[in-house]
């Protein structure tokens, strides 16, 4: 199937590494212009940049530290000026911490709160000011299960990422006059880089556990996410808004 996103200019947040940079390149090899986000991973990102360039797209790597609105501000206006107006906008930077919540103090929580809460308003709002005055566009935002369902050591986690769902639902709801369409992919655990932030570095044991509790006996790969995300944002999904798409591996079930 034609997903219909050639040309189109995708920013993802995020996109240095793991699942963000996986989903970058997926959407480069529909032929997608795609902007790659970091804060801390320029390698990563430049490389994912190099990598989506050499499949005959335009691409790049902006930095851009999501605490700060004015870096968020400059980002988008680097991305458009190099690629093009912003058709589609990926959410995917978060911060992540896995720790008792009756040990966790306040500092461990802002870089949450700032970074997947703040920060992810920061971004969409850039993107979302430009793409009414382009006349529409499509958000993905990513969340973990956590955000739905709740889960032990995630708690800081699972509230931050909780705030995607009512995020969604509401840029659905108000934006929808500007042509702009939001959804949210849920997921539970994928194998990427930080894997171990989530499971806090589990031992076998653990991990066996951790498993028991996945119907298809098996973590998500990147390769997993990436298709329902491009769908989501492709034009073949423009009667679908305000959703929360769960790919988990039959983790939880609505």
């Amino acid at each position: 199937m034609d997903l219909q996103l050639s040309g189109t200019t995708v920013l993802v947040s995020g996109g240095g590494r793991g699942l963000g940079r996986a989903i970058g390149l997926a959407f480069a090899a529909e032929g997608a212009h795609v902007a790659f986000h970091y804060n801390s991973s320029a390698d990563g990102a430049q490389e994912a940049a190099k990598e989506a360039s050499a499949l005959g797209v335009k691409s790049l790597a902006i930095g851009a530290d999501l605490r700060d609105g004015e870096a968020v501000n400059r980002a988008v206006e680097e991305a458009e000026a190099a690629l093009g107006p912003i058709g589609v906008l990926v959410n995917n930077a978060a911060a992540t911490q896995n720790k008792p919540f009756l040990e966790s103090t306040e500092s461990d929580w802002e870089p949450q709160i700032e970074v997947t809460v703040a920060g992810t308003l920061r971004m969409t709002q850039a993107v979302a000011r430009r793409m009414a005055d382009h006349g529409g566009g499509s958000i993905v935002n990513l969340m973990g299960d956590s955000g739905r369902v709740g889960e032990s050591r995630l708690l800081v986690t699972a509230t931050t990422r909780a705030t995607t769902v009512g995020l969604t639902k509401s840029l659905a709801k108000e934006l929808a006059r500007h042509g702009i369409r939001a959804n949210a992919v849920s997921i539970a655990l994928v194998q990427t880089e930080s894997l171990d932030a989530h499971t806090g570095n589990a031992d076998d044991s653990r991990m066996k556990k951790i498993l028991s509790a996945y119907p298809l006996r098996r973590l998500g790969r990147p390769e997993d996410i990436t298709p329902t995300v491009l769908l989501l944002a492709s034009p073949r999904s423009s009667w679908t808004t305000g959703q929360v798409v769960s790919v988990n591996g039959g983790y939880a079930m609505p």
